[in-house]
């Protein structure tokens, strides 16, 4: 008995066989394809022969590779649908959130924008007036209004903070109108039952005034004056974080503002003083 090497067709897997095999049928070990087994050559030939598949004729060497199978035209037509199906799915998604996105834009345009809210106006009152002599001042029992820097004004909430007295016009910070008076106080307790006289004529060091206005931009101005006004101020008595007391005040500015009346101040505590950094030794 002699052996003899045949390949398989499909795999190309070198298999030894007797010759006495030849035309039975065997598994390849590799790609496990059915094989007839060939003819033993004649001699001593180192030809290696190649066996044939059970089911399949052997297939040229240009055959070997198999490459994906092409599509009937039933599936390349349900291929292709397919993809147009997405194709148009996709395009109806993308052209829904943009008009989405535009009906969206549209509703917000057409919301009316907030307005603010309108800053009161008030006359200039006509039972007080400006005057520089404090004995012939008028001081209605009403809330302290008058004019500052030409506007009439009245006080809409009066903060009593340290030393400092002020009479605003406005709800937010800095207020649309206010007169701030900084009395030689340190806590508000402290002018408590007080009352303040100055005189136009009086010498400084006296408290100084400081008027507040906004421009025609709603940007706040000041102005300081620290001599030549007349101011009486009488106070109340503290009680449960308030003071009340009475007021007239007339300013040298060309606009001679003043107010006249009362006014029941919240007491707020004085910030804390600003420490200084502490200088390097030598």
């Amino acid at each position: 008995m002699s052996e003899f090497k045949f390949a398989c067709p499909v795999c190309e897997q070198h298999i030894t066989a007797g010759s006495e095999a030849a035309g039975t049928q065997l598994e390849c070990p590799t790609c496990f394809q059915r094989l007839v087994v060939p003819q033993a050559p004649a001699g001593t030939s180192n030809l290696i022969l190649a066996a044939t598949q059970v089911t399949n004729p052997r297939l040229p060497a240009a055959d070997h590779y198999r490459g994906p199978r092409s599509m009937t035209s039933g599936s390349r037509t349900g291929f292709y649908i397919t993809v147009l199906f997405v194709v148009f799915l996709c395009a109806g998604s993308t052209a829904f959130l943009r008009w989405r996105g535009e009906v969206l834009i549209n509703a917000l345009s057409k919301e009316p924008a907030p307005t603010a809210e309108p800053t009161p106006v008030y006359p200039i009152p006509a039972t007080t007036s400006w005057t520089m002599e404090l004995a012939k001042a008028t001081v209605p029992d009403t809330t302290a209004s008058g004019s500052v820097h030409g506007n009439g004004f009245r006080c809409e909430k009066a903060v009593l903070q340290g030393g400092t007295l002020s009479l605003r016009q406005g709800k937010v910070w800095p207020p649309d109108l206010g007169i701030s008076i900084h009395l030689f106080a340190q806590q508000a307790e402290d002018l408590s039952g007080k009352t303040l006289v100055v005189r136009p004529d009086r010498p400084p060091p006296v408290p100084q005034v400081v008027l507040r206005w906004k421009d025609d931009q709603k940007q706040p101005v000041t102005d300081h004056i620290d001599h030549g006004y007349g101011l009486k101020v009488v106070f109340g008595q503290a009680s449960d974080g308030r003071m009340p007391g009475k007021i007239y005040i007339s300013l040298p500015d060309d606009s001679r503002s003043f107010a006249a009346g009362t006014f029941d101040a919240v007491i707020r505590k004085p910030p804390p003083p600003k420490l200084e950094p502490a200088s390097a030794k030598p």
